[in-house]
């Protein structure tokens, strides 16, 4: 059963599942975009960003940003920021650190580990929550503002594409 805030659940059987709707979500970015990337260790948060900044155009290494906080990704005219607050002792070192200047309506930011910087970092317009499942994973994802909505509704509808994107019902 899911929380009765959960938009849409997809199934997400392997890792390629997981790189298909980082890669289909990057298509559907707009600036102003803030998204958490819920979950415990291992549950592909860092797997799904990478491969939404790849898709997005990036060629580079793509860092999970553990212990630098914070990676910077100019792609095209989009930036991107991809937080990871696991580290943190308190929220206020989201504050400390001017990671509020961050986020801002020309850019997006992934954000790992929200909970730990709780009060200071923006709402988000978009939740994806990963569980770990017998096979793969499965991802909850919360739409909180008509951004993070649009987000959802463009994404693939199952059998439209090869991809592994597949919603179940709500």
């Amino acid at each position: 059963m899911h929380s009765p805030d959960v938009t849409a659940v997809f199934n997400l059987p392997d890792e390629s599942a997981t790189e298909a709707f980082g890669a289909a979500l990057a298509e559907r970015l707009s600036p102003g975009l803030v998204i958490y990337l819920e979950g415990d260790l291992g549950a592909g948060k860092t797997t799904l960003s990478r491969a939404l900044i790849r898709a997005l155009g990036h060629t580079g290494p793509v860092k999970s940003p553990t212990y630098a906080l914070v990676e910077v990704y100019v792609i095209s005219s989009l930036y991107l920021y991809h937080f990871d607050f696991y580290r943190f002792e308190s929220p206020e070192e989201f504050l400390d650190a001017g990671f509020d200047e961050y986020f801002n309506d020309a850019s997006v930011c992934l954000v790992e580990w929200p909970e730990r910087a709780q009060g200071c970092v923006p709402s988000p317009d978009l939740q994806l929550r990963l569980h770990h499942a017998r096979v793969g994973r499965l991802l909850e994802a919360v739409a909180n503002s008509p951004k993070g909505q649009a987000c959802l509704n463009a994404l693939p509808v199952p059998g439209a594409d090869s991809s592994c994107v597949t919603p179940a019902p709500r």
